[in-house]
């Protein structure tokens, strides 16, 4: 076969410029530690590349979520301890309250103090994120949640949403809680009314205070408080009988009447009882009864909740009242009491779902960790580079770099007229 001069020159070459650009890449490779320089060096781990990439794109926004969520629930928590401090404050002052020594002007001094704590809670409900949106509104963030009416009355005018973030591929977690939830929407002790009547009763000195439920089991419990209400009949000095506003017996005297719920006697020394308790409701009875008074329980409408901010106004209102009667002092201070140890509860319940979301978020943060690790040694084991592999490549490659250089320069070097000199 012949070989011309020109193609002898052109192997050679090539054959060079080829040695010389395996040497060059591998030498590339190992100054960049990566074994794909381009996705035609290995097409298939360059796809598992970009995938591990994206994955990672994806783990790197859901741990910044996680920041967000993690800031936004601890400042909430934050929050609600301040609240719940504050809640510990009034209390004590609803007891001193209850004092039945104290003066009007001691009353106003407690009254005094309410008025400052109840400016304190509504500046708490009404705290603003690092964003400058509002922790307690919902979905509302720049709406103030909670505002104070002309009469002294607060409302909550935000939503009852609740903002989300999502911290995993199937996970999202609320951020916030919207401030009915934990602070308006509280069960109100004082929901029952009482109409009283001793007008055809001469002589009668009893008096009967507003309605306490104090126990919600009971109260809701089987058997539970009558739907329409209670009628209490006194059918003498000393007795009373209890018996359901729709079904009344015929003769309240006959305690073996099936209509009687129940019956009691009243202290037969004070001529009085200090409370008479049916089914979880509590009523304070005062003075002497004669026989004939009768009582009517039933609920007020629209009354089942009461914000935490109204109970504490309507304690202090009653307080600053200058001519308000010991008993009016003692039912308001009953009412307040069990509304907040109800509020407390709510603040408390709250907590408690912040503390699960919040240790829901740590055990995230810890997976995202691992994932990233395993995603990361993937990605090393597929992009970079065996040093010791492509030492030992490259220097081969040298070699036979050297060699086909040597052997250009014999080959260029030969020619048929030197043989004829």
């Amino acid at each position: 076969m012949r070989i011309s001069t020109l193609q002898a020159f052109n192997n050679g070459v090539n054959g060079i410029q080829r040695n010389y650009a395996n040497a060059t890449r591998t030498q590339e490779q190992i100054s960049t530690g990566n074994r794909i320089l381009t996705p035609a060096d290995d097409p298939v781990a360059s796809v598992r590349l970009l995938q591990l990439e994206q994955q990672q794109s994806v783990l790197g926004q859901y741990n910044d979520n996680l920041t967000a969520a993690k800031n936004s629930l601890t400042q909430e928590e934050v929050t609600l301890n301040s609240v719940n401090t504050v809640l510990q404050r009034v209390r004590e002052l609803a007891v001193q309250a209850g004092n039945g020594a104290l003066d009007p002007q001691d009353r106003k001094a407690i009254a005094a103090e309410l008025g400052e704590r109840e400016d304190e809670l509504l500046s708490l409900m009404n705290t603003r994120n690092a964003r400058g949106e509002y922790l307690f509104s919902g979905f509302q963030g720049k709406t103030q949640p909670f505002v104070r009416s002309a009469d002294g009355s607060y409302s909550y005018v935000g939503d009852e949403g609740q903002r989300n973030l999502q911290i995993a591929s199937s996970l999202n977690i609320p951020i916030s809680d919207n401030g009915k939830s934990i602070f308006e929407n509280v069960t109100n002790a004082g929901r029952l009314q009482t109409a009283f009547d001793n007008t055809l009763t001469p002589g009668s000195t009893l008096g009967v205070s507003a309605p306490l439920i104090q126990d919600e089991v009971a109260f809701a419990g089987t058997p539970s408080f009558p739907a329409a209400g209670i009628g209490v009949r006194f059918t003498s000095e000393t007795d009373y009988v209890i018996y359901d506003l729709n079904a009344p017996p015929a003769d309240p005297s006959d305690l073996a009447d099936p209509l009687i719920l129940a019956s009691g006697k009243l202290d037969s020394d004070s001529g009085r009882s200090d409370e008479l308790v049916f089914r979880g409701v509590a009523l304070q009875l005062d003075g002497a009864a004669v026989g004939g008074e009768t009582a009517s329980v039933t609920l007020t409408p629209d009354s089942n909740k009461q914000g935490l901010l109204n109970t504490i106004a309507g304690l202090r209102k009653a307080l600053e009242e200058p001519g308000v009667a010991s008993n009016g002092v003692r039912d308001a201070v009953a009412v307040a009491l069990t509304n907040l140890d109800h509020g407390m509860v709510s603040v408390d319940a709250a907590r408690g779902n912040i503390g699960a979301r919040l240790n829901t978020i740590e055990t995230t943060q810890t997976d995202n960790e691992d994932v990233t690790l395993v995603n990361k040694g993937v990605q090393a084991d597929l992009r970079e580079v065996d040093y010791a592999e492509a030492l030992s490549r490259l220097s081969m490659q040298t070699v036979v770099l050297e060699a086909a250089q040597q052997s250009y320069v014999k080959i260029a070097g030969l020619s048929l007229f030197n043989a004829m000199r």
